[in-house]
C-alpha cells in the first residue's frame, strides 16, 4: 500500500476527529444561533476572510437553496462600499478560525453600531470576534490534519459542517419538502427527479366517451401518439383506458365493439401534483408507456409518457 493512502486515511481520521469533537460540545449557544437566524426579517450575511470566505460562501450557498435568503459578502469589499448590503433586517454569520481577522473588523463594527444580529463562528472564546458576537459558537480546539497546524484543515472542516447544521435545522423547522427544494433547483438531473407530474404531462389528451365505436377509437389512438386512449363516461371521468393490447385481445369482431367494451377498467392513474419520479416508478413497475393524471373527481388532466420522462433527463 502507498504512503499517499496512508497520508489520506490519516487526514480524513484527523478531520474526523475533529468533526466528533464539534458535535459533542455543541450546546445552547446552536439553539440561540437558529433561533436569531429565524427571527431575522431579512437575510443570512454570512462573511469570512481567506479560506473561511471560501466555506462562507459555500454555507450561504446552502442556506439559500434550502429556504434561508442568504449573500456572501467579502469583508474587505465591505470596507470599499458593500457594507451598504447589510441591513438591520440581516443576521451576521461571520467565520474566523482565529477570531482575530483584521478584515473583519469594519463589518463587526457596522453590526454594533445598527444593531445587527451577529453569530461568530471561531475557535478562541476570548477572541475579538467572539467576544463582540451575539451569539458565540466555538469550534474546538482540533489538531489541523496538516500536521504542522498551518494549514486550514480541520478547522475549515468543521465550520462547513457547522453551516451545514444551521442549514439543516432551519430546513427542517420550516418543513421544507422536496418540492420546496425544487423551486430552487429547477435545472439538472436533480431537478427533473423532482419536477411534478402537472410539469411534464400532456394535456391535449387521446378521449373517447365509453360508448364510441371502436373505429372512432383507432383513429384517436393513431391521431394522438399516445400508442392508448382514454375512455370517459358521461360525466367525463377515466373509467378504462385501450392499449394495443387490448386490440388484440378483442381482434375478432373489433370493429362491431363499442370503446366500453373493449377498454381495460380501473386504469392505473396517478395525480397531477404528485412527483415525476413516483410516476415514472409506477410506469417501469407495471411495464407501462402512459399514466393518466386525474384531479379530485377522477377526470383526466394530462398524460403522461414514459418518453417524457426520458426528455426530461430523469433516467
Amino acid at each position: 500500500m502507498s504512503g499517499y493512502i496512508e497520508t489520506a486515511r490519516r487526514v480524513i481520521a484527523v478531520e474526523a476527529e475533529g468533526l466528533a469533537q464539534l458535535a459533542a460540545g455543541l450546546d445552547g449557544a446552536f439553539d440561540r444561533a437558529v433561533d436569531t437566524i429565524l427571527a431575522a426579517g431579512g437575510r443570512v450575511i454570512v462573511s469570512g476572510m481567506g479560506k473561511s470566505g471560501h466555506v462562507g460562501r459555500k454555507i450561504a450557498a446552502t442556506l439559500a437553496s434550502t429556504g434561508t435568503p442568504a449573500q456572501f459578502v467579502h469583508p474587505a469589499e465591505a470596507s470599499h462600499g458593500d457594507l451598504g448590503m447589510v441591513t438591520r433586517a440581516d443576521v451576521v454569520l461571520m467565520l474566523s478560525n482565529s477570531g482575530e481577522t483584521p478584515e473583519l473588523a469594519d463589518m463587526i463594527a457596522h453590526t454594533r453600531r445598527f444593531s445587527i444580529p451577529l453569530i461568530g463562528v471561531a475557535s478562541r472564546p476570548e477572541s475579538t470576534l467572539l467576544r463582540q458576537a451575539d451569539v458565540a459558537l466555538v469550534l474546538p480546539q482540533a489538531a489541523e490534519a496538516c500536521g504542522t497546524g498551518i494549514v486550514p484543515t480541520t478547522s475549515t472542516t468543521m465550520t462547513l459542517a457547522l453551516g451545514d447544521a444551521l442549514a439543516v435545522a432551519l430546513m427542517e423547522h420550516r418543513q421544507f419538502t422536496p418540492e420546496h427544494f425544487r423551486t430552487f433547483h429547477p435545472g439538472g438531473k436533480l431537478g427533473a427527479r423532482l419536477a411534478k407530474v402537472g410539469d411534464l404531462m400532456h394535456r391535449d389528451m387521446p378521449l373517447v366517451p365509453d360508448d364510441a365505436p371502436m373505429a372512432d377509437a383507432l383513429l384517436t389512438i393513431s391521431r394522438m401518439g399516445f400508442g392508448v386512449t382514454g375512455v370517459v363516461d358521461g360525466q367525463g371521468r377515466l373509467t378504462g383506458i385501450i392499449t394495443d393490447g387490448d386490440l388484440r385481445r378483442h381482434m375478432d369482431g373489433l370493429l362491431d365493439r363499442r370503446a366500453g367494451q373493449v377498454m381495460t377498467a380501473n386504469p392505473r392513474s396517478i395525480s397531477p401534483t404528485a412527483l415525476a419520479e413516483a410516476a415514472l416508478a409506477e410506469m417501469q413497475a407495471r411495464k407501462i408507456t402512459c399514466l393518466f393524471a386525474l384531479d379530485d373527481d377522477g377526470r383526466p388532466a394530462g398524460i403522461l409518457h414514459i418518453h417524457d420522462c426520458l426528455r426530461a433527463g430523469m433516467v
